[in-house]
């Protein structure tokens, strides 16, 4: 049951718990992506209602991630991206993009693209920045 729990050697217990949205190897991955990437997560709505009062996850970066210490590591995981099939298939998805090389505001625009309701109504999150090297994060 432990091995169900372990991410990475470097990074926190995921919270204890039989049921996942999707198989443990995916959660997984989706969490080691979050811990190490918020500079792509930071950028990504989710559209699971979670940003409501009670929650208040203000990105995708949240669903997953509750504290960080000084030096951006992952002290404490948030367990609501364990039960939620909409935090880790935007999750997923963004990271599927990252590894195959997309920029943060493609990701972004493909998320948009794939899970927003009709008619928009997302959480507030930031677009990403030009870096003004040709590039967007």
């Amino acid at each position: 049951m432990l091995a169900r729990r372990v991410v990475a050697k470097d990074l926190p217990l995921l919270p204890p718990g039989t049921l996942t949205a999707r198989p443990i190897e995916v959660v997984k991955a989706v969490y080691e992506f979050a811990a190490r990437h918020p500079e792509v997560l930071k950028y990504v709505p989710c559209f699971c209602g979670c940003e409501r009062p009670g929650m208040n996850h203000k990105g995708n970066d949240d669903c997953f991630v509750t504290k960080r210490n000084g030096n951006g590591q992952v002290t404490e995981w948030e367990g609501h991206g364990m039960v939620c099939e909409i935090c880790i298939d935007v999750g997923q998805l963004a990271m599927r993009m990252y590894n195959s090389g997309a920029s943060v505001t493609a990701i972004r625009a493909a998320v948009d693209k794939e899970f927003a309701p009709p008619g928009g109504g997302t959480m507030k999150v930031p677009m990403p920045v030009h870096t003004g090297k040709g590039t967007q994060h």
